[in-house]
């Protein structure tokens, strides 16, 4: 059977884009505080994955929806034992501030769609499920059936789909369409760790408050931090100072009397890649720590603001470690909190190859607090490094599609991104991200090209019908 995979995907381009923006219009933020018994996860995940399950009902496709925390689609023959799956999300990371439109009204340009989630993740689920849609109308023989599972809450915990492999049968390999091509078949252990003490002062300036960062796998683009001193018109020159030798952030400054405000602007990017993006919350640090606070205030600013500061590898922590295959460890310091009389809280997130443990990470957080009495701990979400040999059928077909389809190099490698794919043996990670497109995931202004989304459409419609059909 002869099919044109781009002929097929041309055909269905507008459907695809008008599909995709009413997608995009569901705000799915996990919000716990709106979490009931019906929405575990809050309404937008819920509502997101009612309007995914929605379209495909209404293109004819068997679908199950398992307690509004996870859903799938199903294509193949019924009595086929085994299935592979294809993993996506429905979620999105909060919008955050700076963006230039509306973040939950998608614009179409002439060459791109913006919205939150474009690129990360409903935009390749959208592109899967058209493969889908090309897969069934054309009749393809498949050998196995095939599953496209949305999950609910990937940038959290993935509660959604944990309790998708808690009670349906594991799939015997599959993709997730939430990375970069041409495949990922690595990706690093994932760690939390996390500092959680008192919040006390002591000195002539008084931190009140200190806040930055959204999410432990986001760069924290921007940071606020109200301080009282009697020394505020020097401290505000002195700021400004700050801000003009690092031409690299930006922020303003603001005194009322003796209460100071100040904020700075970084650069937000994905956790993944803390390198690329500006650490605001830690700049703001590294320009506080020199001034007369006491108690945990003066700990907090000195913890964030010198070993945790420009260093996205652990060197300061002695925990820089670098793996043949997987590369190098890389630090995020996600979460930043003080509030006098409550809370200090730092969040780190650490992607790690395999040849370093997460023990041995909090060992080298705990050497430099340097008097500061509080104990590091593991936290949330922690994943182990995952591997798949570039010799497994499912990683050297799929390249082999992406080739043909393309006529670029393809090779594997490895991330520090986590995905979906990691819950699978065989498991692996396949596009949407083109090696010469823009990365925009989880920053403001987010978009995918939309030329790379018609071409992963076809790219996923091929991989999915010989994966599929693999012996």
């Amino acid at each position: 059977m002869t099919i044109d995979w781009q002929q097929e995907t041309a055909l269905r381009k507008a459907d695809f884009i008008t599909d995709l923006k009413d997608l995009l219009e569901v705000a799915s933020v996990r919000d716990d505080s709106k979490a009931t018994p019906d929405a575990p996860l809050g309404p937008g995940p819920k509502d997101a994955l009612l309007k995914m399950l929605a379209i495909a009902e209404r293109d004819g496709f068997t679908t199950k929806n398992i307690d509004n925390l996870v859903g799938y689609i199903e294509i193949g023959p019924k009595d086929a034992e085994e299935y592979v799956a294809i993993l996506s999300h429905v979620d999105v990371m909060p919008a955050g501030e700076g963006w230039e439109t509306d973040p939950f009204t998608p614009v179409v340009t002439a060459d791109k769609i913006i919205a939150r989630g474009a690129s990360d993740d409903k935009g390749p689920g959208m592109a899967a499920y058209y493969a889908f849609k090309i897969l069934s109308d054309l009749k393809v023989p498949l050998k196995r059936r095939v599953r496209l599972i949305f999950g609910t809450d990937e940038e959290n915990d993935w509660t959604g789909m944990t309790r998708y492999f808690e009670v349906e049968p594991a799939p015997v390999f599959g993709f997730s369409p939430d990375a970069e091509y041409p495949i990922i078949n690595g990706e690093k252990g994932n760690v939390q760790v996390v500092l959680n003490g008192e919040a006390t002062n002591g000195g002539s300036v008084k931190l009140v408050a200190f806040e930055s960062g959204l999410r432990t796998n986001m760069v924290p683009g921007i940071a606020r931090a109200t301080v009282v001193t009697t020394q505020s018109e020097a401290l505000v020159a002195a700021f400004q100072e700050f801000l003009a030798a690092n031409a690299q952030i930006s922020g303003n400054v603001e005194a009322d009397g003796d209460d100071v405000k100040l904020v700075v602007n970084g650069k937000q990017v994905h956790g993944a890649m803390p390198e690329t993006g500006e650490n605001a919350g830690t700049y703001l640090a590294n320009f506080l720590q020199d001034y007369d606070f006491g108690g945990t205030a003066k700990s907090f600013l000195n913890y964030l603001g010198t070993p945790a500061h420009q260093d996205t590898i652990g060197e300061k922590f002695g925990v820089n470690y670098t793996d043949d295959v997987m590369g190098p460890l890389s630090m995020n310091v996600g979460i930043q909190k003080f509030v006098a009389g409550q809370e200090a809280f730092i969040n780190f997130n650490f992607r790690y190859p395999k040849g370093i443990t997460p023990d041995e990470i909090v060992a080298g957080l705990t050497a430099h607090l340097d008097g500061w009495d509080v104990t590091p701990t593991i936290g949330g979400h922690a994943q182990v490094p995952h591997y798949v040999a570039p010799t497994d059928p499912i990683v050297s077909t799929l390249l082999r599609v992406y080739h043909e389809q393309t006529g670029l190099p393809a090779h594997d490698q490895v991330i520090g991104g986590g995905t979906y794919g990691r819950l699978m043996a065989r498991g692996v990670a396949f596009g949407a991200l083109f090696p010469d497109s823009p990365d925009t995931m989880h920053q403001v202004n987010e978009f995918a090209l939309l030329n790379d989304l018609y071409r992963s459409i076809a790219i996923y419609a091929q991989g999915i019908a010989e994966i599929t059909n693999l012996d």
